[in-house]
């Protein structure tokens, strides 16, 4: 083992999962979140924080305490997604977000899902086909193609691109930057969720599959405690999860909204001079054995 691969040990994990024998099952969730920021001059935000509330997931109850108290607005838009817009002046801006979540695990398919072909999708799927500032599926269509063009269609190809993807880059926290695109984690072989789902939807669009980014509340335990984005495919007429970084089972992500990527769904977009302190993004299964 080299030095480099002891180094990234602890970031590793043994497969990409994406359901486990518990599917289908409720699971209730505490989320814990606090963000703190300093704050040099008048500044608006827009956080992105909420648990998504619909589908297979509901929420039993949440708060958000903003210290100092400021006024809060949370609006949603069209697929129920809910933002939340605040002004601060300066000084440090603490935001803390408590919410008890319960969500139905997906139930295994009887057979792998099919794709469909692009004359088939619903008009309302065609964007998420197209190319994205990181997600440069026109740029990397003749690498996907060359990798996974011969694999059988469907659930199989999505599942082979995430464990490809899984194999051949390195988790490793710092390799990339707020700039970093798909291919640029393409050719470096390294990068963090983020990056993991990008080439995953990347590769997917590439091969006419619609797929989009998902940013949620997962438990896992390194590296430190962050929000955890994965790809989701469309397959037969549904939404389908995956996670090629393998850090949390996908039926565990308390979801909290999804985009083209991940430039449409951060957790925070900053109007003004302010930095961020600290983040906490803490999420406790209730249901887990030993769970309080």
């Amino acid at each position: 083992m080299t030095l480099v691969d002891r180094l990234l040990a602890p970031f590793r994990r043994p497969a990409a999962r994406r359901t486990s024998a518990a599917a289908g099952l409720e699971r209730r969730f505490r989320i814990d979140c606090e963000l703190r920021y300093e704050v040099a001059g008048p500044t608006d935000f827009v956080f992105l924080l909420h648990a998504f509330d619909g589908g297979d997931q509901q929420v039993i109850e949440e708060s958000i305490v903003c210290e100092p108290a400021a006024p809060l607005h949370v609006f949603s838009d069209a697929q129920g997604q809910r933002y939340m817009r605040l002004r601060a002046e300066g000084g440090e801006v603490a935001l803390h977000y408590r919410a008890e979540v319960r969500r139905r695990a997906p139930v295994p398919a009887t057979r792998p899902r099919a794709e469909r072909p692009v004359s088939e999708l619903p008009d309302e799927l065609l964007p998420w086909l197209l190319p994205t500032r990181y997600c440069e599926s026109d740029l990397l269509g003749h690498a996907a193609r060359k990798l996974f063009g011969e694999r059988a269609a469907g659930e199989a190809r999505v599942q082979a691109i995430v464990d490809w993807i899984h194999e051949h880059l390195d988790y490793a926290v710092g390799t990339t930057q707020a700039a970093t695109t798909s291919r640029d984690v393409f050719v470096q072989r390294a990068g963090v969720c983020r990056d993991f789902a990008h080439l995953a939807i990347t590769f997917c669009r590439a091969l006419n599959i619609p797929a989009r980014f998902t940013v949620g509340y997962a438990p896992f335990e390194t590296p430190p405690p962050d929000f955890h984005a994965v790809c989701e495919a469309w397959l037969e007429g549904e939404w389908v999860p995956f996670d090629p970084t393998g850090l949390a089972p996908v039926e565990d992500l308390v979801r909290i909204a999804s985009g083209r990527d991940a430039s449409e769904v951060a957790f925070a977009n900053i109007f003004g001079p302010a930095r961020m302190v600290s983040m906490a993004p803490k999420i406790e299964r209730l249901d887990a054995p030993g769970s309080g």
